[in-house]
């Protein structure tokens, strides 16, 4: 689930790299993607080097160029590592940062304290969908992970129990909520009204949210039992420590990228001009980057040196964070080269194609379409932003409500069945230290419960509406 401006920007520059019909690309898609699955599951080859064969057996298929193949593959591997990859470095240096000092353990313990049992999944999934609210989904991942972990470990709950109530909640704010890209866009293309889009899609969000966050997790714990990764869970600190950072220090440290990020999207809407003052400065500290950089520089005396922590002591936890997110830098990026080259093939015109004679209603069609994108291109910005160009026409003539519910509609066909051509499906796979099929079982149908249950309730509220 990749929604960088970086990917919109590679989408909508990229050439076809290849002039094959329909029929031979689809062919083309379905080959690949099966290479991919059949290297994994049967000759347990290391993901990176499956997406990798995967992505030139694709162009082949295809018909297309080896060069031509090669230069999409590695735009697209660039293209993802420049704009996810550092934000999981950041991510991964809080992360150890929060687990060295004590203050993990201390929200942790705080969160077991006020709740557990049943509520836990509740709890997650409130806390997700906050934190997620104005972030991007990676950021809110990298956030969330040594949460997620110590919780599960320490409460001795299954992962799945615990995890998909956290992705759920990242995942339907990603999708469905302004001021994320994929929403946003979808509203401009659509000339529809923010504050109803934002009001109708909070009350399609709540009830998506319980029933593939809480709810569900309780049948994925069943098909997937699995614990915490060990080599994912963040270590208890030494027992040299005299103190640890206390909750609200700690609990401010993690919430400052949210809160900048709200800010920035908020004077965004409010102010709603790029040569103001103000927004030019929230533009660039609300954006992902200087976010994350903001809290890691702060988390050093809020955490590090509230723990006692020396300056090489901090030096070498930051050193110690880097080396174990190589293996997932990697695949990710391949991921996002997969992607790409399944763009730059034309997939998504092809889907376009062949959707120009449905006769369908609008909200049903724009569903559709960017559920053919999703699966196709794996990218769920794609997905909206080419399903909102198409259907954009039909909304011309719709009330507020139902270009609002256009919009929505898009965007949660945008979120349908993530699998192995999305980089978001090997990012939650790798931290989460499952292999490809518990990874369909889980978060493959989370998202596809996602797409489906929201697109109920924008049904139901254009018949109400």
């Amino acid at each position: 689930m990749t929604s960088l401006s970086v990917e919109m920007l590679a989408a909508a520059a990229a050439e076809p790299i290849t002039s094959a019909g329909n029929a031979q690309l689809g062919i083309a898609v379905l080959a690949g993607i099966a290479v991919i699955v059949l290297l994994i599951t049967k000759l347990k080859m290391h993901a990176f080097l499956a997406l990798t064969i995967g992505s030139l057996a694709l162009g082949s298929f295809a018909g297309a160029a080896p060069g031509d193949t090669i230069l999409s593959f590695t735009a697209g591997l660039g293209s993802t590592v420049s704009g996810v990859g550092v934000l999981i470095a950041l991510g991964a240096i809080l992360g150890k940062l929060l687990a060295d000092s004590g203050g993990a353990d201390q929200v942790v313990d705080t969160i077991l304290a006020k709740a557990s049992g049943r509520a836990m999944p509740w709890a997650m999934v409130l806390i997700a969908s906050i934190i997620g609210l104005p972030l991007f989904f990676e950021v809110g991942i990298v956030l969330m992970i040594p949460v997620v972990l110590l919780v599960a470990k320490r409460g001795n709950y299954s992962l799945m129990r615990i995890g998909i109530p956290a992705l759920a909640g990242l995942s339907v704010m990603h999708g469905l909520i302004p001021p994320h890209p994929g929403p946003l866009v979808a509203i401009d293309a659509l000339d529809a009204n923010l504050g109803v889009t934002l009001a109708l899609g909070v009350l399609v969000a709540i009830p998506t949210v319980i029933i593939a966050g809480p709810v569900f997790s309780r049948y994925a714990a069943r098909w997937v039992d699995i614990k915490p990764p060990e080599n994912m869970i963040p270590q208890r600190p030494s027992e040299d420590l005299d103190r640890r950072p206390s909750f609200g220090a700690t609990l401010a440290t993690i919430l400052l990228p949210v809160v900048l990020m709200l800010l920035n999207a908020l004077v965004e809407i409010v102010v709603d001009n790029p040569e103001n003052g103000l927004q030019k400065v929230t533009m660039v500290i609300g954006s992902p980057l200087i976010a994350l950089l903001a809290a890691v520089l702060v988390g050093m005396f809020t955490l590090g040196r509230a723990a006692g922590f020396t300056k090489d002591r901090i030096a070498g936890t930051v050193e110690k964070s880097l080396a174990p997110i190589a293996g997932i830098l990697l695949i990710v990026g391949a991921g996002g080269g997969f992607k790409q080259t399944l763009i730059d093939a034309g997939v998504g015109q092809m889907i376009l194609d062949f959707s120009e004679n449905w006769s369908i209603p609008a909200l049903l069609l724009g569903w559709l379409i960017a559920v053919a994108i999703r699966l196709a291109t794996g990218s769920a910005t794609v997905a909206t932003i080419s399903a909102a160009g198409l259907v954009a026409p039909l909304a011309a003539d719709m009330s507020t409500s139902h270009a609002a519910l256009l919009v929505l509609a898009v965007g949660a066909g945008s979120l349908f069945f993530s699998h192995v051509n999305d980089a978001g499906f090997w990012l939650v796979k790798e931290y989460f230290g499952m292999n490809v099929g518990q990874t369909i079982k889980t978060w493959s149908v989370m998202e596809t419960i996602i797409s489906v249950v929201a697109m109920a309730f924008i049904l139901l509220l254009s018949l109400l509406l």
